[in-house]
């Protein structure tokens, strides 16, 4: 018998604790599947057509069917042995209110290729930006200002430095991109997340963690209602993010093959 895949995981990475309340049963669980559809029925968890989300073999999904077509039809979500979609799954049952709104706005840029031309060759801008979103993005919610721009200057010193107290009581760093978990099950230095930056409310940073988790999600969805392109994301590499990664001094900091200069724009 294979080894459980699921053994990989090593969950006492900080990156992983917003996942583990839903995490932990399906782990104890023999049948994940099973448990996931269970976890799924108990949440009451809907698709933006009104089909309960659940999770169904890879096999159920037919041969010339866009998987995000599928899900949005049927509410059923093609689901494989392995990491990747097992950590899809998770951010569903962990961030439902952003995986439906993602969907929507998928399945909507899918439908609108078929009414222009038949064919789905040509993706288009939209897709692609809500393709990085559901496989590499991480939300960076935060009540300052000034560490959103420093992160869009790619001030890593400020930022991670002279910012460092602020960062840590001002800002969080949520994973959501189900790509970006399964690389970060074996981390290493250059793992790049796609950013989009969510503004805390007041009062954000003292609440507890499962309100926080459910107030981040309404947030992001909410703002996918009013657009999303691949320029809304910022870059930000996974092992800068505070407390994330030993040795974080200046030297560590000062490494321009991860933390990158702005690139200029040409004149």
């Amino acid at each position: 018998m294979a080894a459980d895949f699921r053994a990989q995981i090593d969950w006492r990475r900080p990156w992983l604790a917003p996942l583990w309340p839903a995490a932990a049963p399906i782990m104890a669980a023999a049948d994940w599947r099973a448990a996931l559809n269970a976890a799924a029925a108990e949440r009451g968890l809907r698709n933006h057509r009104g089909r309960t989300v659940h999770f169904v073999p890879q096999s159920e999904l037919p041969d010339g069917v866009a998987y995000e077509a599928f899900i949005s039809a049927t509410g059923g979500v093609p689901t494989r042995d392995n990491l990747h979609d097992f950590f899809n799954a998770l951010v569903w049952l962990t961030y439902p209110r952003t995986k439906v709104a993602l969907n929507a706005v998928q399945a909507a840029e899918i439908e609108r290729a078929v009414t222009r031309d038949a064919r789905l060759t040509v993706r288009g801008k939209v897709r692609d930006a809500a393709t990085i979103y559901d496989e590499n993005a991480a939300l960076l919610v935060t009540r300052d200002a000034g560490i959103a721009d420093a992160l869009r200057q790619h001030r890593w010193d400020e930022l991670f430095i002279a910012r460092r107290d602020a960062f840590l009581r001002d800002a969080e760093v949520r994973l959501f991109g189900h790509a970006l978990m399964e690389k970060l099950v074996a981390p290493y230095k250059a793992i790049t997340a796609h950013v989009l930056v969510v503004a805390a409310p007041e009062g954000y940073f003292m609440l507890p963690e499962h309100a926080r988790r459910a107030l981040v999600d309404r947030l992001a969805a909410d703002r996918l209602a009013g657009g999303l392109t691949t320029g809304d994301f910022m870059h930000l590499p996974m092992s800068g993010v505070p407390g994330w990664w030993d040795g974080q001094d200046a030297a560590f900091y000062a490494d321009a093959a991860v933390f990158r200069p702005k690139r200029k724009c040409p004149d």
